[in-house]
């Protein structure tokens, strides 16, 4: 399993990446497609205080020790490949032993979600007619607040000649 990670990237950046990439990558790496993912967590790079997104994006590429030897190629096409999506690149190599890697396949269904099996699933829970409210849902909620404190005989507190607490107790 080869996982390439990508922060300073925008995730749809990386899933677009990964879509036209992964072949060549497994091919340089010498495993099977299937062998490599990619992360691209919704997270930023900064740099001193200042967001770096997009500006300079780190690489890191975890892989079985067995791709060690062909480090160099991967890096240089990451890099080539990548630069049209940041000014600045960093790659990264961490390798682990192979009897260090445990998964489980659940062989009931499909590895990978494909787009040949995706399901849509957007909009099954909302019913024609439905309608979003646009208003101010906080509207009159003081006023409605202090009418149900009076209701419960709460609220009671001395009044002054300039009281805007919205009682009608000592207008002038």
């Amino acid at each position: 399993m080869v996982t390439i990670s990508i922060y300073g990237l925008d995730q749809y950046t990386v899933g677009h990446y990964s879509k036209d990439h992964t072949k060549n990558l497994a091919n340089l790496l010498e495993v099977k497609e299937d062998d490599v993912s990619f992360y691209a967590p919704d997270a930023y790079v900064f740099h001193n205080g200042v967001e770096q997104t997009s500006w300079n994006a780190i690489v890191r590429v975890n892989a079985p020790e067995q791709c060690e030897a062909n480090e160099a190629k991967v890096a240089h096409y990451l890099l080539e490949t990548l630069k049209e999506f940041s000014v600045h690149l960093q790659v990264e190599f961490f390798y682990y032993h192979s009897h260090h890697h445990y998964e489980h396949i659940n062989k009931e269904y499909p590895r990978f979600i494909k787009e040949d099996n995706v399901v849509n699933v957007e909009g099954e829970d909302y019913e024609e007619g439905d309608e979003l409210y646009e208003g101010n849902i906080f509207e009159n909620f003081e006023e409605k607040l202090k009418e149900a404190a009076k209701l419960k005989g709460e609220g009671e507190h001395e009044h002054h000649h300039d009281c805007d607490c919205g009682c009608d107790h000592h207008k002038h």
